[in-house]
């Protein structure tokens, strides 16, 4: 079966087949999520029913509190592929606006949970919190429930090394730069998308290091730094060196995101290009001259080789 996405709750046209659901914001769409996601799936299957994601854009505090918004894991493209990945059936997204954020979590149950869906199970993570204000709790949503006619499994929350998965607790450790202890909680390496951009030439022409310069619409780059990498072109993988920040040996105010390639040839300018991030290798440093950053680049790749080389294919 094909994933169907539904973009706004509005445009419900059909009735879904014994709806088994779960509902949030799922970014990053981490191991917790993906555990929901799985529990979802195989009920669906035991149902022959229908798993469905409800999910929101944009993030419900951009909304309710733009001071309080975080920069987010995934962009919404991104989000849904990884959720189509999983296996889920349905995503229906519902756009998160005022209106919508003051929807008493009692009318909301009753009527798009009830009325609108039909749902029929609901799994839901131990401490999700829905409706105006944020008074709707698991407790709250099983007794409606049993009201309503769906049943409510609240799932406990896993851990991963005694750390459970949270969207905020990842953006942390990738803020920090911890990219490797990030890619555990997400189980996959945390990965940006980007196009290719002229930049200012100085990786080829004074450090003999030719770099692709990147622009993204992702929000969370790791901390500044030099980082093991995996880039990801027209399907192909590639080991990496990225450095992100403002090159201090050149006295630069201007911000930075780029990528020196390994084994690759070719041009590169104007393409979309993934940027896995693997492990944070050094700080970013202002070196006595560009013959000492170019040193530094040489050790620095040379390291970045051993580190990438189990990740590719």
């Amino acid at each position: 079966m094909m994933m169907k996405l539904i973009d706004g709750i509005e445009n419900l046209k059909d009735k879904i087949p014994y709806p088994i659901l779960t509902i949030g914001n799922f970014d990053g769409v981490h191991l917790g999520h993906q555990a929901i996601f799985r529990m979802l799936i195989e009920r669906a299957r035991e149902k022959n029913g229908t798993s469905v994601v409800f999910t929101f854009v944009p993030h419900p505090l951009r909304v309710i509190a733009p001071e309080r918004s975080p920069k987010l894991l995934t962009t919404y493209k991104d989000k849904l592929k990884l959720i189509q990945d999983s296996g889920i059936d349905v995503i229906i997204c519902t756009n998160f606006t005022k209106e919508f954020a003051n929807i008493p979590a009692e009318n909301f149950v009753t009527e798009v949970l009830c009325n609108t869906l039909g749902v029929k199970e609901i799994f839901i993570g131990s401490n999700y919190l829905f409706g105006k204000g944020r008074r709707g709790s698991p407790e709250l949503l099983k007794e409606l429930g049993e009201k309503c006619g769906f049943e409510v499994t609240i799932v406990d929350e896993i851990k991963i090394n005694n750390t459970p998965p949270s969207s905020s607790g990842i953006r942390t450790l990738v803020a920090k730069g911890k990219v490797d202890e990030a890619a555990v909680l997400l189980g996959r390496l945390y990965s940006v998308e980007g196009i290719v951009v002229e930049g200012a030439k100085r990786g080829q022409s004074l450090l003999n290091v030719p770099t692709a310069n990147l622009i993204t619409a992702n929000e969370l780059l790791p901390k500044d730094g030099v980082y093991a990498v995996i880039a990801e072109i027209d399907g192909k993988k590639y080991g990496g060196a990225t450095n992100i920040g403002y090159n201090p040996t050149f006295d630069e105010k201007k911000f930075s995101f780029e990528t020196h390639i390994l084994n690759f040839s070719g041009e590169l300018l104007g393409k979309t290009i993934k940027i896995h991030f693997v492990k944070r290798i050094r700080d970013e440093m202002k070196f006595s001259s560009a013959d000492a950053l170019a040193a530094q680049m040489k050790k620095d790749i040379e390291d970045i080789r051993n580190i990438v080389k189990n990740h590719i294919a």
